[in-house]
Order: structure tokens, then C-alpha cells, then sequence
């Protein structure tokens, strides 16, 4: 029962970052996650510690456990990392991919799909996750795989944005990159590993200034005219 607590405790902490319930550079309480998960302190300094090797957490001395931040020079880093990454990830997956893991591709992208349909950012955005790690595990390659999954876990916060569309542009978007994930799957199953790079850069440059408006949201209104008839005012 204590192994299945921790196990829950792990995931759970896992879906609450990636989705934002737990904001990038919170501090944990380590305390009232116990209360809350019904473990004790060794087990959750476990679960930090896993998290933390996962990319998830930083664990400081003395001041204990805090969720990764998203600050300035985290996401130029990702911006600048991104498109290189996933583009080599599906030209290997279609190199070197098996045809069991092809089926389990399927399952998640169909699972995907009814998510966003249903308009469901955070299922969506989880199922996305998903999608791109299992290419990752496709690919079969030990040293891309680890900076995939650091990667992944800034672009899974970072897509909250992205599948909750607020336009019909936003929503053109979406389905495109869900019909792009089809494309990507029969481009991985030929074994066509050009092809799958191409869809993947294309797929990423859909997102991507979505995302960045993590980082450079609209700015507040500003009333123009009146701050211009007050300009004397002072």
C-alpha cells in the first residue's frame, strides 16, 4: 500500500507540473505533500529525488525542493534547442523503429485526438506529451532520449496555451497539428526518415509562436488618448 502511495504520489506531482497546477519555480512543501499523499518524509524525499533527476525539480541545500523554472535564458535556451532535437528524434524513429511500437503510437494519437476535439487543454497537452516520447523510445538512441525528456517538460507547460484556443486561427492550428501527428505516424511507418524530419520542423514552426507568448504575453490595455489628454495633468 506504501509503494502504491508513493507511486501515485510520484505521478501525480508529475501531471500537476506539467500542467501547471504546481507553477514553474514553487517551492514544495514537503509536510503538506505528505498530509496530502498519506506518506511519510522518506518516501516523498524519494519521489523529490526522482523528480529531480527527471528535470522535474531543483533540489537546493537547506531550502529544499522547487519546481524548474521557466525564466528568460530557460526558454532561449529551449527555443534554440527545440526544433533540433525533435527533428533528429523522428528522423531515428523512422530509422529505427519496430512495428509493435508503431501500434502504441496509434493508440495515443487517437486518444489525442478525441482530446482536442473535446476541447480538453490539459488531456491534450498530456497526450501530446506522450505522443512525442513514444517516438523518443522509437528512436532508440540513449543520448537524444534524456534531452528529449527535459525538453518535453517545458513544452507540455508551455502548450496550456496552445490547446486552448481562443480564435478560430487558434483552433485551425490545433486540428492542423493533430492531422500533422497522422502524417508524422505514416512518414515513421514507411520508414521515410526525411520525410519525418520535414513534418516534424513543419509541426513545430505550427506551435511555436503560440508558445512563445508564454514568455511575451499581449501587454495591458493602454487608453492612448487619455494618458495624451493628461499628459499635463501632474
Amino acid at each position: 500500500m506504501a509503494k502504491d502511495k508513493k507511486s501515485h504520489c510520484l505521478e501525480d506531482l508529475r501531471m500537476r507540473i506539467l500542467t501547471q497546477d504546481i507553477a514553474p519555480g514553487s517551492d514544495l512543501d514537503e509536510a503538506a505533500l505528505c498530509e496530502a499523499y498519506g506518506i511519510s518524509r522518506t518516501p516523498m524525499r524519494e519521489v523529490f529525488q526522482r523528480l529531480h533527476g527527471e528535470g522535474y525539480l531543483r533540489l537546493e541545500q537547506n531550502r529544499g525542493a522547487k519546481v524548474e523554472s521557466m525564466d528568460l535564458q530557460v526558454m532561449r535556451t529551449f527555443f534554440q534547442t527545440a526544433p533540433v532535437v525533435y527533428a533528429n528524434i523522428s528522423r531515428l524513429a523512422a530509422e529505427n523503429r519496430r512495428s509493435d511500437e508503431l501500434d502504441v503510437l496509434q493508440e495515443i494519437q487517437d486518444g489525442f485526438r478525441h482530446a482536442t476535439q473535446a476541447r480538453n487543454p490539459h488531456e491534450a497537452s498530456l497526450l501530446n506529451h506522450r505522443f512525442h516520447l513514444q517516438i523518443g523510445e522509437m528512436a532508440h538512441n540513449p543520448y537524444l532520449l534524456p534531452s528529449l525528456k527535459r525538453m518535453l517538460i517545458d513544452h507540455t507547460r508551455l502548450s496550456q496555451t496552445f490547446y486552448r484556443p481562443a480564435s478560430a486561427d487558434e483552433k485551425l492550428r490545433v486540428s492542423k497539428a493533430c492531422d500533422q501527428h497522422d502524417q508524422l505516424i505514416v512518414a515513421i511507418r514507411k520508414q521515410e526518415p526525411a520525410l519525418a524530419a520535414e513534418i516534424t520542423l513543419d509541426h513545430w514552426a505550427l506551435s511555436r509562436d503560440r508558445l512563445e507568448r508564454f514568455v511575451t504575453p499581449d501587454p495591458l490595455p493602454l487608453d492612448v488618448i487619455s494618458m495624451k489628454d493628461h499628459r499635463h495633468a501632474l
